[in-house]
């Protein structure tokens, strides 16, 4: 399959807390100056993909799947890991993504490949959490998205302490149909020296420790045949 039609951008416009921190912050500036070139820029790898033999990796979810914060879009933690990895890559991601991104958008390009992946991985609902509308709706966007993501997924798990955050954990692993990448690991509480300029983002450093948890779950015997990372 050579010709797919699908846009690594949402189409919708920066949101108010983005708009309003971009005039103040060059960081916020420079980092939302990333969206569009790394879009295009994963569009280009999934043709490439796409064309291409072997085993298939469909990445679902938001701006960390798009690496944006990073160097390059080859230096976040799909990057990261793709190069550890013998699979060709899509990346259905999206920046602003939303759980209702991945349910109307993004599975449905996924089905449109017409071939069952052999790993698929979601990172999605910081977004929502951080918008007031849609944090009233994560626990039934939640429910909604488990219902219909493929068995054995693997889907990071959203580490900020509120109740919407532990819905969401929760009704990813009480199915018992997908593997959870911990983000509540102990090795991700400190952020210091791994957030890129708008302080919100990982930077290269950040995007490969996610990388590292991200592996343990895709291949579980990953952290003991290498040993514990600090």
């Amino acid at each position: 399959m050579t010709s797919f039609d699908y846009s690594n951008l949402s189409g919708r416009p920066p949101g108010l807390f983005l708009r309003t921190a971009g005039l103040v912050s060059r960081g916020v500036r420079d980092v939302q100056g990333q969206v569009a070139p790394y879009a295009a820029w994963w569009e280009q790898q999934n043709r490439a993909a796409l064309a291409a033999d072997g085993p298939l990796w469909v990445v679902l979810g938001d701006s960390m799947s798009q690496g944006i914060g990073a160097s390059g879009p080859h230096r976040g933690w799909v990057g990261e890991l793709r190069a550890r990895l013998p699979h060709r890559v899509v990346n259905l991601s999206v920046s602003g993504g939303l759980i209702r991104d991945v349910i109307d958008r993004q599975l449905p390009a996924l089905r449109s490949l017409g071939v069952v992946p052999d790993l698929v991985t979601v990172m999605i609902g910081s977004n929502d959490l951080f918008n007031r509308r849609q944090s009233r709706l994560v626990e039934a966007h939640a429910a909604e998205l488990v219902d219909v993501l493929p068995d054995g997924a693997v889907v990071a798990s959203l580490p900020q302490p509120r109740g919407a955050a532990r819905a969401f954990n929760h009704a990813v692993v009480d199915t018992g149909r997908f593997r959870l990448a911990e983000f509540r690991d102990p090795r991700l509480r400190s952020w210091s020296g791994r957030l890129a300029a708008d302080r919100f983002h990982p930077n290269d450093a950040g995007y490969a420790a996610m990388a590292e948890i991200m592996a343990e779950s895709v291949d579980p015997t990953d952290r003991g045949s290498r040993g514990p990372r600090g």
